[in-house]
């Protein structure tokens, strides 16, 4: 193996390494939670604040949210 191939391969793997590590580690926001906590962000910034979201009437589980708990 070169030099540059190793170089190469090095960078590579960091870049990964650091890739990898980008996001934040929590439970997944619902679009409901999302704008009720954008109601509360507008409302505390004093900008108009956006309509009241509507509950969600039926949560039915879809057969790849196992994949991502």
């Amino acid at each position: 193996m070169t030099l540059a191939r190793l170089t190469s391969l090095i960078a590579l793997s960091a870049a990964v390494a650091v890739a990898s590590g980008c996001g934040r580690k929590s439970d997944l926001d619902t679009p409901y939670a999302a704008a009720v906590q954008a109601r509360k962000d507008a409302q505390k910034a004093g900008e108009p604040v956006p309509p009241e979201p509507a509950k969600p009437t039926n949560d039915k589980p879809f057969f790849l949210d196992k994949l991502i708990q």
